[in-house]
């Protein structure tokens, strides 16, 4: 049965240009279309979709509206189309945070320089959400908790059992990280690495709104920054995160990324150069993702000795990343996402 899709957009351009590739693509159907957020609902109803595609800025009621109302009367994927810019991004994160499900540029050219390719990932990521049906998870309310003082960096002695934790993750992530990062306490004793591909105009607001959520401190990664115990740090879109050793001290290095590599910032990347970094100290945690970043570089970490972690199907919003983990038989454990942060607290 092909994946049955509402495309919900107020410009006709659009709205036919998104028909014509979902319509081409011989496993879905796109079943309905809508021009703003009151009519998605009530398309929704009358049509029941597999997945919707939104856009955020409608006449009559705004596409954030509409997925927090869909959500709670008719709930479903939502594939939510952006402009990368600040705003953009700040808007598409109120919408995830309302319950859609994962986001693409609105441009495809921004998806991906060839056009072809782009029309691929995005029936590819259309059918994947429709055939996995919806996995929400449940995130944290605000918190207003004061930031603990300023630790020091992360020297080289070992300084318990990991000395350095690594999430990585891409589809359903956003949701996902907030879920465990609201999760863990001020005092969790040791630095947090996270890789989300995430464009490079989102990751600024995406750190900035984990750490008004958190008790720890989130921030995106700078380069030459020394990962402190109680902070996490984002990768930065666009880019690579790596780690050195610059006088005995673990350091963060922002690098442009090598040519074909497919995701910047690259999970791989990060666990491979954490791998060489810090050896068999590493608790690194493979969640919710389109693809296989992370099982190269998990595999790096395993011959160190490190330790790798992989979220269970059942609450990932696609199995493609910790699956491939779980496949290659490099998961120490697998997880839901609930277990993964009182698990993290409890191993560190």
């Amino acid at each position: 049965m092909p994946v049955k899709v509402l495309v919900v957009d107020d410009s006709s351009f659009f709205r036919r240009r998104l028909t014509e590739i979902l319509g081409n693509d011989k496993h879905i159907q796109v079943v309905g279309v809508a021009i703003n957020g009151q009519e998605a609902i009530d398309q929704v109803k009358k049509l029941k979709p597999d997945v919707v595609t939104m856009d955020i800025e409608m006449p009559v009621m705004d596409g954030i509206t509409a997925v927090r109302k869909i959500m709670q009367s008719n709930p479903l994927p939502i594939l939510m189309f952006s402009s990368l810019t600040t705003d953009g991004a700040k808007a598409t994160l109120d919408a995830l945070d309302a319950g859609a499900t994962d986001f693409l540029p609105k441009r495809m050219e921004d998806i991906s320089q060839d056009r072809e390719s782009a029309k691929r990932q995005l029936c590819a990521r259309v059918r994947l959400l429709g055939a996995r049906g919806l996995k929400k998870a449940v995130v944290s309310p605000m918190r207003t908790q004061p930031k603990a003082s300023e630790p020091t960096p992360v020297a080289g002695v070992r300084q318990g059992r990991h000395r350095l934790v690594i999430l990585g993750t891409s589809t359903g992530g956003p949701v996902a990280l907030q879920k465990v990062l609201t999760g863990l306490p001020a005092s969790f004793p040791q630095p947090i690495l996270i890789v989300q591909h995430m464009p490079a105009s989102f990751t600024p607001a995406f750190a900035e709104r984990l750490n008004k959520l958190s008790e720890i401190h989130i921030k995106e990664a700078k380069d030459g920054d020394c990962p402190k115990k109680g902070y996490a740090y984002l990768a930065p879109g666009g880019k690579q995160m790596l780690l050195e050793d610059q006088r005995g001290v673990a350091t963060i290095r922002i690098v442009e990324s090598k040519a074909g590599l497919t995701y910047k910032p690259s999970v791989d990347v990060t666990f491979g150069s954490a791998a060489k970094m810090f050896g068999a100290d590493v608790l690194a945690v493979v969640m919710t993702g389109m693809g296989a970043d992370g099982r190269e570089g998990a595999r790096m970490l395993k011959a160190r000795g490190s330790t790798v972690w992989a979220q269970d199907k059942d609450s990932s919003v696609i199995y493609g990343m910790p699956g491939a983990i779980a496949e290659a038989g490099l998961a120490d454990k697998i997880l839901s996402l609930n277990a993964i942060c009182p698990s993290l607290v409890e191993a560190v």
